[in-house]
């Protein structure tokens, strides 16, 4: 392969994957609310990666860093790339708001009104308003020598002031903080509907400012927000104690500098290079936006209870093997392996209803379990308690590094301390990033152990958004490698020699990696080839190299791929047969299926394999990760049925082209297909009734 022809840039496929979140709040064949959710979800999205990707990009452009990417370009170049398209970006998505959703919302009697636009009456409601709930709140903040520019957080949304002194012409700065509890948009109606007239926070703000400023001219207004740097460089070798060290980061990166700077329309020059110079940021950071601030402020609109503007709403169906809740769900595991694919199928029923049964059963003498994100009233985290408290061994790995949820795993891991059970934080220099739970049962015939391995979090609330794998088995060559992983999370076991497991970083890649070889060999000799793989992201650079090499050996691989996508597809002499899909819509893809023909001759019948890892460096390197082979028959069918929809999509499917960009698949003529998610909510919906009798 030719050097700077072999990769795409990390950072802009995963500018494109936001772009394709995007273009589902233009499509309008999308119900109106969730078009309006989806412009919420991009602009999330891209706060994350301006405090993450470009945070750490400006940090090493900073510390002078030369070294180019995999596709060749320096920090720098990057950074001046994701600004061309960020912008693009955002000139779309305003765009979009105000040419295409917001006269929808008011054809459906949603109105977003000017303050310009509203009734007297309308203005009167708003006043009010503003006097009881936002005035009290409200603190102006002057700068002039006895008082330093203030603080500003991060993400947090202000508006600069220009005030005049009624007997000086100079240009004095405020800055007032929009409260942070109260909605940006407020509902002057019944909130019952069935007309809704909201009026912007800010409006409400700037149209009152006499009120904070007696006496005083204000000349001029600019709204503006604040994104600071989440790459904070730590050092675990050299700490005494982990959770110290994190809850410091914590603590230091609400005061990390500036990485981009966000301001509304018509900014008035002089408030602009004030803001920059206090806030040492430079021309490059400033987005001067057209539409909304931040359009996660619409998330009340989206909210709105209106059914017919909404996706049909989805209840997870219980599995049908877990149909009878009066079962032993251990015994139900004895009979055979369960598969359970969330959001369709429920994770209360199934995974949540495991580890309660673990920690009620008197026969259990063990929990072990990992935990990466989870929700504050998780009844998982509640279960566990109980079984310490029952004088059970309950063992649980918290990763306190898990970006954006440190301080809830640290209270979570001092609550858990608290109650009696075992937390451990991992090992040094690695992530915890596998989702895992090991139960030891004392039964007639002796102890036997029972696992959960999953691809997504313990999460009650993501496992209703998220698609995700979990497998209930209590296979002794599963287990005992499960017993083995706990040694190492938790002690100082050095295993390389797991039997079924494929272990990041003691085994992954090599088995991954030997397995796409074993694929190309097969292609070579005439066998049947064939590799699938279903995962988030795809950038490890050697594992990129071997589908490129299984490519040219003649191996058929369909990579379906949700977001940054390094290797590039359909390249002639290169990747000629290598083809990248992307499955975007209202549940978040997020499983990860790894299939490899192996020279069957029944595709069934090739090999199977879920769990938490994408095919990213991170993953096979950096993290502790868990894969687990299927075995079952019926459970390798679901499994092929799963990327065989995801392939036969012409509703929710992307197609990439060698450079990187993303077309829809063509929609046969004459009809109207149905996406991936509407497809298995119908299969799960039917097989749910069908258990049912």
């Amino acid at each position: 392969p030719v050097p700077g022809r072999e990769f795409l840039n990390r950072e802009l496929t995963w500018l494109e994957f936001n772009r394709r979140v995007l273009h589902e709040a233009i499509d309008e064949r999308n119900p109106l609310l969730e078009r309006v959710r989806f412009l919420t979800i991009f602009t999330s999205n891209l706060d994350e990666f301006f405090m993450k990707r470009v945070g750490y990009l400006k940090r090493q452009s900073a510390a002078g860093v030369l070294s180019r990417s995999p596709d060749g370009m320096t920090p720098d170049q990057q950074l001046a790339a994701i600004r061309v398209t960020v912008q693009e970006m955002l000139a779309l998505q305003a765009a979009c708001y105000r040419d295409s959703i917001r006269p929808a919302l008011a054809a459906n009697g949603i109105f977003l009104m000017n303050w310009q636009d509203l009734t007297e009456e309308q203005r009167s409601a708003a006043e009010r308003f503003f006097r009881r709930n936002v005035f009290p709140v409200l603190t102006p903040l002057a700068v002039d020598p006895g008082h330093p520019f203030p603080f500003i957080s991060n993400l947090s949304e202000s508006l600069g002031l220009i005030v005049h002194h009624p007997e000086r012409r100079e240009n004095l700065f405020a800055r007032i903080k929009v409260p942070e509890l109260l909605p940006r948009w407020i509902n002057l109606d019944d909130p019952s509907g069935p007309r809704f007239h909201f009026v912007s926070l800010y409006d409400m703000i700037r149209h009152n400012l006499d009120d904070l400023f007696p006496d005083m001219a204000v000349a001029d207004v600019m709204l503006f927000r604040v994104t600071r740097n989440a790459d904070v460089e730590r050092d675990e070798y050299e700490a005494e104690d982990l959770r110290e060290l994190i809850e410091q980061e914590v603590k230091d990166r609400r005061f990390a500098s500036a990485v981009r700077l966000e301001l509304g329309p018509n900014a008035n020059p002089w408030m602009r290079q004030f803001v920059m110079q206090e806030l040492q940021v430079r021309d490059e950071d400033v987005y001067e936006v057209s539409g909304e601030l931040d359009y996660q402020d619409l998330r009340p609109i989206a909210d709105l209870n209106l059914p017919a503007l909404r996706f049909e709403p989805w209840t997870p169906v219980t599995p049908p093997a877990l149909q009878d809740e009066s079962a032993d769900i251990f015994g139900l595991i004895r009979s055979g392996d369960l598969l359970v694919h969330h959001p369709y199928e429920s994770f209360n029923a199934s995974v949540e209803r495991f580890v309660r049964a673990a920690a009620e059963d008197p026969r259990v003498l063990a929990i072990k379990m990992t935990v990466y994100r989870t929700d504050d009233e998780s009844p998982l985290i509640r279960h566990i308690i109980r079984a310490a408290e029952a004088r059970k061994h309950v063992v649980c790995l918290v990763e306190l590094k898990a970006r954006f949820d440190e301080e809830r795993n640290l209270a979570m891991s001092q609550m858990l301390e608290r109650a009696g059970v075992h937390v451990v934080w991992g090992v040094v220099g690695l992530k915890t990033h596998t989702k895992t739970t090991l139960v030891v049962r004392q039964e007639p015939d002796g102890i036997r152990c029972y696992a959960h391995i999953g691809t997504g979090n313990y999460h009650t609330q993501t496992a209703r958004l998220y698609t995700d794998l979990s497998l209930l088995t209590c296979d002794p060559e599963i287990t005992d490698d499960m017993v083995e992983l706990f040694h190492y999370l938790t002690g100082r076991s050095l295993k390389r020699d797991y039997r079924r497991l494929l272990v990041a970083p003691v085994n992954m890649r090599e088995r991954f990696l030997a397995m796409i070889q074993r694929e190309a060999d097969h292609a070579r000799a005439g066998r049947p080839a064939r590799i699938i793989a279903k995962m988030n992201s795809l950038e490890d650079k050697k594992v990129t190299r071997a589908l490129y090499a299984a490519s040219d050996a003649g191996v058929d691989i369909d990579l379906i791929v949700r977001g940054v996508c390094c290797l590039r597809p359909q390249l002639p002499g290169l990747s000629d047969r290598i083809r990248v899909t992307s499955i975007i819509g209202r549940f978040l893809e997020h499983s990860r299926i790894f299939y490899f023909r192996n020279a069957a001759e029944n595709e069934l019948d090739g090999e199977f394999y879920i769990g938490s890892a994408d095919w990213m460096y991170r993953n096979l390197s950096a993290r502790v990760e868990a894969v687990v082979p299927i075995a079952a028959s019926p459970l390798r069918e679901r499994l092929w049925e799963i990327l065989r929809i995801m392939l036969d999509d012409r509703r929710q499917a992307w197609e990439m082209d060698a450079d990187g960009h993303y077309t829809r698949k063509p929609i046969p003529a004459g009809t109207q297909p149905l996406g991936t998610h509407a497809v298995l909510m119908a299969l799960h919906r039917q097989r749910a009734q069908h258990a049912r009798g």
